[in-house]
């Protein structure tokens, strides 16, 4: 059951976990760590932290040995067994960095029902698209899979020889840009968005019309600026 529960998040997950997420964001509202305008900066500071992290893992994974994340025809594949770059420290870095940006959006939102529910459904949901992912390979690399299992971790990062992997491989910035660019542009319109809501809840709507307005031009910009990277990627200006 699990299996079939992580291939059918595999089909849909780029639309279901976003509307999941939304929902519970918007379902439920943030709460100001401590009531203390003061106090939930710095709760809104380890947030954005945690943020940044995952970005940097999964910008760290994609520029160095990348593998096609949305298989064929959205089903699970894969030609070969990558293993090196990032996947030489952690089995699922990608899914490891797409959970501490997750959880970076529910400290800044500090609502206790967003972390029971989206915690619970992330954590559940990545586990099941790991496990359908991991019957599929093994099923098709055998013994080379179980080796890489035995050596690698599933979730943890393993810090033990990262310099050397940096040092070891070229890492490719602009395939990140356009590869990752969608879901930079993504997270960075959560936060704003969440700051909005945050901002609403200590001041009143109000006296939060001027924050809106940046937080919206903030937006609007960062839009802009997803559509001419777009742009450059279709013009081949900016090719891998």
């Amino acid at each position: 059951m699990l299996i079939h529960y992580g291939q059918f998040l595999f089909r849909y997950r780029n639309i279901l976990f976003p509307i999941v997420l939304v929902t519970l964001l918007f379902s439920f509202n943030p709460v100001p760590f401590a009531g203390n305008e003061y106090a939930d900066f710095w709760l809104d500071l380890a947030g954005l932290l945690l943020i940044f992290l995952g970005q940097a893992l999964r910008a760290a994974v994609i520029g160095l040995a990348y593998i096609k994340r949305g298989g064929v025809n959205k089903k699970i594949h894969a030609n070969n067994l990558v293993t090196q770059g990032i996947f030489s420290h952690c089995r699922n870095p990608l899914y490891t960095g797409n959970l501490i940006i997750l959880s970076g959006f529910m400290v800044i939102h500090n609502n206790l029902w967003v972390y029971l529910l989206g915690g619970s459904f992330f954590l559940l949901s990545y586990s099941a698209i790991i496990t359908a992912e991991e019957a599929f390979l093994r099923n098709n690399f055998g013994e080379e899979f179980n080796q890489y299992c035995n050596n690698v971790h599933r979730w943890l990062f393993r810090l033990r020889g990262v310099r050397l992997t940096l040092n070891s491989m070229q890492f490719n910035w602009r395939r990140v840009i356009l590869k990752d660019y969608t879901t930079l542009l993504t997270w960075l319109i959560t936060v704003l968005v969440l700051f909005a809501e945050e901002h609403i809840v200590l001041h009143g709507l109000e006296n939060s019309l001027m924050f809106i307005t940046r937080i919206a031009i903030a937006i609007i910009f960062a839009i802009l600026m997803a559509l001419f990277i777009r742009s450059m990627k279709k013009s081949g200006a900016l090719a891998e």
